[in-house]
């Protein structure tokens, strides 16, 4: 099993908890996770992550589409369950149209046809205005958890080095 990490995780760990001045552990630890086949994000996450003019985006094009998963011929049919399950709900069109349209929309479908687990700090909506990943995820049987479930799960460790104060 493998997880795939959403945009928001990125950004948020970069701007927030795991920035990679000060915190450059965590971005090691996920190529390190990467390079054991456990880590990875789609290539849709890639273009979202790599669209700013930052550290993030220059980390995210280094990593390349090893790391960001094109869709392939086992996804397409995963592409198709999960439009059907967005277009048979009680969703607002507009919500369907821009949840097919935006990178969640091929983050379930590669867990989905790769039995992976998605990593993402979004929660189930309350709301028919818009899809989120972990109601879709929910809907279509497929695992989902936040970046700190998956961290104590994989039992990361960003341990200061001795006589580091």
């Amino acid at each position: 099993m493998a997880y795939l990490l959403d945009a928001d995780v990125f950004i948020r760990a970069k701007n927030l908890h795991y920035g990679m001045d000060f915190c450059p552990a965590f971005w090691d630890w996920l190529v390190h996770q990467h390079g054991s086949g456990t880590v990875f994000s789609v290539e849709k996450v890639g273009d979202e992550v790599q669209a700013g003019d930052d550290e993030l985006s220059q980390w995210a094009a280094a990593r390349g589409l090893a790391f960001f998963l094109r869709p392939d011929a086992a996804v397409f049919p995963a592409l198709a369950r999960v439009s059907e399950w967005a277009t048979s709900r009680s969703y607002e069109p507009a919500a369907v149209s821009t949840f097919l349209q935006v990178a969640d929309y091929y983050l379930v479908a590669q867990a989905l046809a790769g039995g992976h687990t998605i990593v993402t700090h979004e929660v189930p909506p309350t709301s028919t205005r818009k899809i989120k990943i972990a109601d879709a995820c929910i809907g279509l049987g497929v695992k989902c958890m936040t970046p700190y479930e998956m961290l104590r799960r994989e039992r990361a460790r960003f341990v200061l080095g001795r006589g580091v104060a």
